[in-house]
């Protein structure tokens, strides 16, 4: 027998043969360690406290708090709570907060390439595609060179609950053709805001719960945010009748889970670990909550809250497909955004060619089982 074997057994022989007060100070101490107080991290989201996102915020904090056995706890607060929507980057690379919950194209003002993380060109790929290329393309090692080293900002992100298509959006009018979208004045964000100036639109950049406010006065006339049940709590139906759904202006976005890094480097591995992988949990919640969610939202528009439901013309998605081709060129003449589109274009290419190709019609599957549905 070795000797540090000889020396583990003594000590494990001289300690079961304590008793008395060593035994009873080991019972005492113990609670003290259990009732240790939980490492509490403050996330703020990009969003109002009545949308289903705040939710979908909350879904992660409550898997976090459960699977860390209440070592974590997680606070999830809305925007505005200690910064503005748009702001979260910076509070947490600041560490006037330690997580955020929001999407890379809210700080688009800072390096357009962010907007690649969830808005960029559609190249055939869905937003399940294009979080899958996050993880297992290379993703996620541009986005770190992006924000670590490019930028200088002390933040590990993840992408997580790979979104539906956005709706084109809300229109006081039937739109069907280009013509019609002349001098519009229009919501949305990011490289879509690039994309529809190209259509002939005037784009305003405004946070969510702006967008029904700067209908109401005049300031759009039209606009989109994501899906139906955001769209519902906002009140869009209140100030418009006609939804647009489809779109390629934004196709593959997922949210976007943000870190202060030195909050990660400090945190034990196992926490840091729940941290990380949390963010995989709650995007299979989110994205069952949203199945359930945002269909049942849409029949309430279409049936109780007199909304004429559509999808976008063949003849505007041409035209948004035709808009990107004119934009990637002026994109790639940053080098940097040029590796992240060559890295999407070849990962869409191998995968979407598989996903096409495997993918039965699941529209002419409906179609015999719910006839008429489809035929907008």
């Amino acid at each position: 027998m070795s000797k540090s074997s000889m020396g583990r057994r003594s000590f494990l022989k001289k300690s079961a043969l304590m008793g008395g007060t060593a035994g009873a100070a080991s019972l005492i101490a113990a609670p003290a360690v259990l009732a240790q107080a939980p490492k509490v991290i403050k996330m703020q989201t990009s969003w109002p406290s009545s949308n289903i996102w705040q939710e979908m915020a909350q879904d992660y904090a409550d898997r976090v708090n459960a699977m860390s056995g209440g070592r974590l706890q997680v606070d999830v607060l809305p925007a505005g709570a200690v910064v503005a929507a748009f702001q979260v980057l910076d509070a947490v690379n600041d560490g006037l907060i330690d997580a955020a919950h929001s999407v890379p194209v809210y700080w688009y003002g800072k390096n357009k390439a962010a907007s690649l993380f969830g808005t960029g060109p559609v190249f055939g790929g869905s937003a399940e595609t294009m979080m899958n290329w996050f993880y297992e393309g290379g993703g996620k090692a541009l986005y770190d060179e992006l924000t670590q080293d490019i930028m200088g900002l002390d933040v590990d992100g993840y992408m997580g609950f790979p979104m539906y298509a956005q709706p084109f959006g809300w229109f006081k009018e039937p739109v069907t053709t280009v013509a019609e979208l002349e001098g519009f004045k229009y919501r949305t964000v990011g490289l879509a805001a690039d994309l529809m100036a190209k259509l002939g639109m005037s784009v305003a950049q405004l946070p969510g719960g702006e967008i029904v406010p700067a209908m109401e006065r005049g300031v759009i006339d039209a606009f989109e945010f994501n899906n139906p049940s955001s769209d519902r709590d906002f009140g869009a139906q209140d100030v418009a009748k006609n939804y647009l759904l489809s779109s390629y202006h934004q196709a593959s976005e997922s949210f976007e889970f943000l870190f202060n890094g030195l909050m990660m480097e400090d945190m034990e591995p196992d926490l840091k670990a729940i941290l990380i992988h949390g963010v995989e949990a709650a995007s299979t919640a989110n994205k069952a909550k949203a199945a359930r969610r945002y269909s049942a939202d849409l029949k309430y528009l279409e049936e109780e809250a007199g909304v004429t439901v559509t999808r976008t013309s063949t003849e505007i998605l041409d035209a948004q497909l035709a808009a990107w081709d004119e934009l990637i060129p002026e994109l790639e003449a940053d080098p940097f955004m040029k590796k992240c589109l060559d890295s999407q274009r070849a990962w869409v290419e191998q995968v979407s060619y598989y996903e096409l190709m495997n993918a039965p019609d699941y529209a002419l599957a409906f179609e015999r089982y719910f006839p008429g549905k489809l035929s907008m």
